[in-house]
């Protein structure tokens, strides 16, 4: 079928809406019609060569949308049915049989590949010239998509459906990070650094479980005086202080039980760690370029009992956890719609342009038929 789709042609390049030619769905694919898709800062990263697929590709991976018609392997979902759609992963791998589905073994080549893991096809040709898509298996930068069973999470009629896409990364990574990751205690302190998406939805994380102290690190004030009415309970932008670790541990009493270090800037990764209490953890969703180094003191590890803790997209199992951030978004215990701005599809490098300014957290592309 044809389809319009936002291409990116060549490393640092604008996406630009082309129409190309998507497969019907295999055995156990799913054809998505996406109403709605955030941008995450992992398709720009993308977009700049820091991680594969190369150009042509077409990104996005946080997709939602109604399925209109699947592989006659499919049991999961039906057409109609309404999903957003999350990363993907085997389902047979030792990790994914234990439910870590993010750590699936086969995780970078199903989610960065760039064409299909079972045989490096791809669902989407531009006259016969194959565009690498299947990026975290959806490629929902378009108006059609063809996930995986694995990766489509059925959602409930009474959530706007475009507002569902970022559950399926940057909410459910910086939410899980507090939850599933750090599991977070009632009564302890968190800080976390960087409010954008990931950081954001780790403070309202923190506020659900019920930590005490939840201090937001960031250089932005508008995005502090956001993280205040989403649930920090302190904010702190480092050019306003001589020190920031020490602000932080004087603020709660000698150290931060836990930390999330969202920015993927390793000097604040340090920081990040050195805020730490003894025995605290610092989790890490952040995403610098493929191999960034950061140098950590051993002895801090030694004389503290501190550790670091790698978290992609935040320890989720996706079809258990997007259910439940869905209910507690309906409960008011969870409003991530609050940094959400939408735009229309055709405006893409806006959105983009916008994000990369600051002036946006978290964009939604509307596919204008939606």
């Amino acid at each position: 079928m044809e389809i319009e789709a936002a291409v990116v042609r060549e490393q640092e390049g604008p996406f630009e809406i082309e129409s190309l030619t998507l497969e019907d769905p295999r055995q156990k694919e799913v054809l998505v019609r996406i109403v709605g898709t955030g941008i995450c800062h992992t398709d720009l990263t993308v977009r700049d060569g820091n991680y594969p697929p190369d150009p042509p590709v077409v990104l996005g991976h946080e997709g939602a949308g109604v399925v209109e018609s699947v592989g006659n392997r499919v049991a999961a979902v039906e057409p109609g049915d309404r999903v957003a759609l999350t990363f993907n992963y085997d389902g047979t791998c030792p990790n994914c049989r234990q439910g870590a589905v993010a750590y699936c073994e086969s995780f970078f080549e199903q989610n960065f590949g760039g064409a299909r893991f079972e045989d490096d096809s791809s669902p989407i040709s531009d006259t016969g010239d194959p565009i690498n898509a299947n990026f975290f298996g959806q490629s929902s930068f378009a108006t059609h998509a063809i996930a995986h069973e694995e990766n489509v999470i059925p959602v409930t009629d009474d959530l706007p459906l475009e507002l569902a896409g970022p559950l399926g990364c940057g909410v459910q990574t910086g939410a899980g990070a507090v939850m599933n990751s750090l599991t977070v205690t009632p009564g302890s302190s968190l800080v976390v650094f960087g409010t954008g998406t990931v950081g954001l939805s780790a403070i309202m994380a923190g506020q659900v479980v019920g930590a005490t102290d939840i201090i937001a690190v960031d250089l932005v004030d508008s995005r502090l005086e956001l993280a205040s009415d989403l649930g920090a309970t302190m904010t702190v932008n480092p050019q306003s202080v001589d020190d920031v670790v020490e602000t932080v541990r004087k603020a709660t009493d000698n150290g931060a039980d836990y930390a999330v270090e969202s920015t993927g800037v390793t000097d604040v990764l340090r920081q990040a760690f050195d805020s730490l209490a003894k025995l605290g953890t610092v989790g890490v969703p952040g995403a610098p370029p493929l191999g960034t180094e950061v140098s950590l003191d051993v002895n801090s590890f030694v004389t503290t009992g501190r550790s670091v803790r790698g978290v992609t997209e935040g320890d989720s199992y996706p079809k258990e956890f997007i259910p439940t951030l869905i209910d507690l978004y309906q409960q008011g215990r969870f409003p991530f719609d609050e940094f959400v701005e939408y735009y229309e599809f055709e405006d893409i490098d806006n959105a983009v342009e916008d994000v990369e300014n600051g002036e946006t957290i978290k964009p939604i592309l509307r596919m204008s038929d939606a």
